[in-house]
């Protein structure tokens, strides 16, 4: 939580993971209507498609599960983040929030739980 000044701007670089960060990411070729052939949770392998645009391969760099994915139908631009790739191939990583997820919960709660106890919140009696 900032009560002054403000987060650093997104650098568009995930976190490193087993030493892999941009290679982690799934990005489309071309500017088109993304279609999946694999589903999260599914493991790949470096080279393999997990995704289609407009007959156009979305290629995975590394091995590991699929982490996140695109809904079929989306109309995506060029270099546009698809989906992502964890190599440590651990399926529970999948379908649990991460630790990430978990801290801006936290931060969001502890933003509620100051306005109501700093007065930023006034209970309305009836």
């Amino acid at each position: 939580m900032y009560y002054n000044g403000s987060a650093l701007p997104d650098t568009g670089i995930p976190g490193n993971i087993a030493g892999f960060t941009l290679e982690r990411l799934l990005r489309a070729p071309r500017a088109g209507v993304f279609r999946g052939v694999k589903q999260i949770g599914d493991v790949v392998e470096a080279g393999e498609p997990c995704a289609y645009v407009d007959g156009e391969p979305v290629v995975s760099r590394i091995r590991g599960v699929l982490r996140g994915l695109l809904p079929d139908g989306i109309v995506v631009y060029e270099g546009m983040k698809s989906g992502d790739v964890d190599p440590r191939c651990e399926l529970s990583h999948c379908f649990t929030v991460s630790d990430k997820a978990l801290a801006v919960g936290g931060g969001a709660l502890e933003a509620v739980l100051y306005g109501l106890s700093a007065g930023g919140y006034q209970w309305k009696q009836k």
